[in-house]
């Protein structure tokens, strides 16, 4: 008898691919990510290795370790860089490369060097006092930094360094070297013309800005021999006036091409650049797939796109029609580090999906921690490897359907308890079903759904239109309570609060006659994101809040987008303001001096925060021998305290 031929649902994202002397599995390959928890002898820790064989585990082609600069002396843009030339460091660096390995992903590392962006992304700046910033040219940053042209002399050590570091990694175990010359790092500095004003062999032409490059690949190719893979970033385009647009960028491929076995096509750079390198909820996914596609016209390598890219039917048509050979992920791979293996086996249901709320990137810039709001897991693989089962397994109740409640369901189902989680509304979602029609929430709202997919699959008994009660749980009699009812919108006590024309924020999403011309009273990140959202369906939009800043309580990396998008659709903002009256007309405001204004309205948006349901949980506090708070019943919060305290309740059982 013949086995059954599996017909893929996506053919071509399951394709192998050759690059070099290695073979890709699939088209899926997981991007640079840094792991922040770096030792001071700047190894490759066992946290950082269970990082990274995470990727290699759920199914990644191959799995790239970030960011290992050459050149020590002059090239670290963080204050601690991994590096495989200090004594004793290659044994961590093999364990990594082994770890990728080990799961049948092709084990690559980045080498990179940060230029005159030295220490700019720094927590601890203590190492740069005096200090020699150097880039492609003599220039003053934004920020007043003083950046020195590099000398020739330099360029030769560092090129030579660029060997040096791609022979200890091949030696070490890594099977594919990737050169960072994108994102305004020092390689990009010397291609783009908005930093290289050289008048030497290494400035002018475009032969003359890319001779650097040209040089480093050469250095790398004679270290590690022919047929080594070795993958080149760039950024196909600048996006800043006088930089490199997409056909500069391809006549500068053009010229290298035959030194690289795969082209990984970006964008941006760094002043300016981040949500261009790093598209934002605010951004189209695959917003930077055009260069790709434009650099494939014109090179004979495989070409790879990067961005915002993790829906599977866009992932298998950018394949399938040519604009790109390979698809690299980041992001995406740490909500869902099995997307890989999941898209080869069909099992879309199951993908956790990426919402870009950037909380990655602003916890390696606020404390050093890497982690994602929908993944607890997340830079906690080393202690994480395994979900235990329970040697004795209880019967859990879990009351409310939010992120907390639900993360706590599947996580207590997957060691083996049995869980039933009820929730009173007709939904799952809890606070998250209020972001249903906004645009740019689409994956949020999308994940309680993903996450009832899941607790299902894992034989959670899902309740809906079903309240815990005291009088519920003595008829369950379960061994466990876990309490995530949520909280309730907050009533500030405003004069006309109670008038037909105020909304409040948690039931915008199902509001149907709101007007031209709204205010919204409080501007945190519910608020501005809720005043976002109706000014991209074409309303006039003000929004009054009490403290001195817009949106303090989103993170560093997420609010300044959304600033810029709130100043981009015109929605003014009013700080140092309070809500004094509602009326007829609008909202009447008063300034710190006591000073009045009336807001003309037609409707009235109330986001003032939350309220923790506290009658609720002390109702529920004995109804079972173990009770467990989770989530906004506790302190409204955000996703990433919900699921993180979620997962780690239901491992406490």
């Amino acid at each position: 008898m013949h086995n059954k031929i599996v017909e893929r649902k996506y053919p071509n994202l399951s394709r192998p691919l050759a690059i070099g002397n290695v073979i890709l599995r699939n088209r899926i390959i997981s991007g640079p990510m840094s792991f922040p928890d770096i030792p001071r002898d700047e190894s490759l820790s066992p946290a950082a290795s269970a990082f990274y064989e995470l990727r290699a585990k759920g199914g990644a082609a191959s799995v790239t370790v970030s960011e290992c600069v050459v050149h020590p002396q002059t090239g670290k843009s963080h204050s601690i860089h991994i590096d495989i030339d200090a004594p004793g460091n290659i044994r961590s660096f093999s364990l990594a490369a082994n770890a990728i390995r080990r799961h049948g992903a092709v084990a690559c590392i980045q080498l990179s060097h940060g230029g005159m962006y030295g220490g700019a992304d720094s927590i601890d700046k203590s190492h740069l006092s005096g200090t020699v910033r150097y880039g492609a040219s003599d220039l003053t940053l934004p920020n007043g930094t003083i950046v020195t042209e590099m000398p020739v002399a330099l360029i030769h050590e560092i090129v030579e360094s660029y060997g040096k570091y791609a022979a200890l990694c091949k030696r070490a175990g890594f099977n594919m070297i990737m050169v960072h010359a994108g994102h305004g790092w020092l390689l990009h500095q010397f291609l783009t013309p908005l930093y290289n004003f050289r008048t030497d062999k290494y400035g002018g032409s475009l032969e003359g800005r890319v001779r650097f490059l040209s040089e480093v690949l050469d250095s790398i190719r004679d270290a590690v021999g022919p047929d080594f893979p070795i993958e080149l970033r760039i950024s196909g385009s600048d996006f800043t006036p006088g930089g490199l647009e997409v056909e500069d960028s391809i006549k500068l491929v053009k010229l290298i091409e035959d030194k690289i076995h795969l082209l990984h096509v970006s964008a941006g750079i760094f002043e300016g650049g981040f949500a261009i390198q790093h598209p934002s909820m605010f951004h189209e996914r695959g917003c930077n797939v055009w260069l790709a596609a434009e650099m494939k016209k014109h090179v004979s390598i495989p070409v790879a796109t990067v961005g915002g890219i993790s829906d599977p039917e866009m992932m298998e048509e950018i394949i399938a029609s040519g604009k790109a050979d390979v698809i690299v992920m980041a992001r995406a791979l740490l909500a869902d580090p099995y997307l890989p293996t999941k898209v080869c086996e069909g099992r879309i249901e199951e993908i956790v999906p990426c919402f870009r709320c950037l909380t990655c990137h602003a916890g390696r810039m606020v404390n050093g921690l890497r982690m994602c709001a929908v993944n607890p897991v997340i830079g906690r693989e080393e202690e994480n490897r395994h979900v235990p089962l329970s040697p004795n397994a209880k019967k859990v109740l879990v009351a409310g359907g939010g992120p907390g409640g639900l993360m706590a369901a599947i996580t207590a189902a997957k060691r083996g308890h049995s869980v039933i989680l009820c929730e009173k509304e007709s939904a799952l979602g809890g606070a998250l079903r209020a972001e249903r029609n906004v645009p740019f929430k689409k994956d949020l709202f999308e994940l309680p759904e993903k996450y009832g997919y899941l607790a299902k699959m894992y034989g959670v008994d899902i309740r809906l239109k079903t309240e815990v009660t005291p009088e519920f749980a003595a008829i369950e009699q379960p061994d466990v309570l876990i309490c995530a009812v949520g909280a309730m919108p907050l009533m500030p006590r405003i004069p006309g609060i109670e008038r037909t024309n105020v909304i409040m924020g948690t039931d915008l999403s199902e509001a149907s006659d709101v007007g031209q011309n709204v205010v919204v009273i409080g501007g945190g990140l519910v608020g501005c994101e809720m005043g976002l959202h109706l000014a991209l369906e074409g309303r006039h939009v003000t929004i009054v809040e009490m403290q001195a800043a817009l949106a303090p309580d989103a993170n560093p990396r997420h609010r300044p987008i959304l600033l810029e998008q709130l100043n981009k659709y015109d929605v003014k903002g009013m700080i140092n303001t309070s809500a004094t009256e509602i009326n007829n007309d609008g909202v009447v405001c008063a300034d710190e001096a006591g000073n009045k204004v009336l807001i003309k309205a037609d409707s009235i948006v109330c986001a003032a925060g939350m309220k923790p349901l506290r009658d609720v949980v002390d109702a529920l506090r004995d109804c079972a021998p173990l009770f467990i708070e989770v989530g906004d019943c506790v302190s409204p919060a955000n996703v990433i305290e919900a699921t993180t305290r979620g997962y780690y309740a239901a491992l406490d059982i």
